[in-house]
């Protein structure tokens, strides 16, 4: 029985062998699957630039840009890093195994390849993948600031709230780099087999905000977790008065507005008049362009949100 893919699987075929080529192409697109073809690393590393596939079949030996550089290459490539890339060669030494796991490939299949057993595989790792999207993409709902590095140091990915955690604490859109290196340093002075979950250390530069990563453990074969926090962080009054230009009254009242308290409660938690707080109201409106409280609060939420 033939097995049958859902029309968004798309299929990158990278072999410089037309042969190869069209005997792939014929018999997955039997099977349900959409291909492209490039028949170099380097007309791969284009087309992903352009489409993102959801499964690249990868010729380990290739003229110029062989297939180890063509997958490290498209793991460098952050929307291409999740897609699962399977080897297809001769090649059936160990150390062209290990290289070719080494260079980012989930798999590895020797020639001639037996289609029954590449659709196999093809669905096996399609599954896996979204699985592990699907916890991506649950924790960046989530809010979690967390991300996830190679044995290396490597930054393998990180959700959104952990990237802008990062480059508010190093004032910079490049912090990821900055906090690779940092990781990459407390790896390398412990084995990683045997880095204890749950361990922590601090990033401490001059003038910026110190984060503190926490060790959550391996999730994977090459892939290893960690939480971020930031030390000495504003408090959410602060961080209102500084993005909406706020007095710190107002930032006071907006914070109070956004957990859904009332004016009289606002005024007893402050020590404020209803009528006061209403004056500051009316001032925090103009400044967050909206007209009213659900408005505001719902702006102010957002702030502190992505914080």
């Amino acid at each position: 029985m033939t097995e049958t893919a859902t029309p968004r699987d798309i299929v990158l075929i990278v072999d410089d062998s037309p042969e190869a080529l069209g005997f792939l192409t014929e018999a997955l697109e039997q099977s349900g699957f959409s291909v492209l073809i490039a028949t170099s690393g380097a007309s791969a590393l284009n087309i992903v630039d352009r489409i993102t596939p959801d499964m690249i079949l990868l010729d380990a030996v290739m003229p110029g840009m062989d297939g180890f550089e063509t997958c490290q290459r498209l793991k460098a490539n952050p929307a291409a890093s999740p897609v699962p890339v399977v080897f297809m060669t001769g090649l059936t030494e160990t150390e062209h195994v290990v290289r070719a796991l080494e260079a980012g490939g989930v798999d590895y299949l020797t020639k001639p390849i037996n289609i029954d057993e590449l659709r196999a595989r093809i669905r096996v790792h399609l599954t896996n993948a979204r699985s592990a999207q699907s916890a991506r993409v649950a924790l960046d709902a989530a809010g979690r600031h967390l991300l996830a590095v190679s044995g290396e140091g490597k930054i393998r990915w990180s959700t959104p709230q952990a990237t802008r955690l990062v480059n508010a604490a190093t004032g910079s859109d490049e912090g990821l780099d900055a906090v690779s290196a940092h990781i990459r340093t407390w790896m390398k002075t412990r084995e990683r087999p045997g880095m204890a979950r749950d361990t922590t250390f601090t990033i401490r530069q001059a003038g910026q905000a110190s984060l503190q990563l926490s060790f959550l453990g391996a999730i994977g074969a090459d892939e290893y977790l960690f939480r971020l926090t930031a030390e000495n962080r504003l408090s959410d009054d602060e961080i209102l008065r500084q993005h909406f230009s706020l007095t710190q009254r107002e930032s006071e009242v907006l914070l109070w507005i956004a957990k859904g308290k009332a004016n009289r409660d606002i005024g007893e938690i402050l020590g404020l008049s209803s009528r006061t707080v209403t004056k500051h109201l009316e001032q925090i409106y103009v400044k967050l362009g909206v007209e009213n409280r659900a408005s505001a609060a719902v702006k102010a939420a957002h702030v502190l949100h992505e914080v």
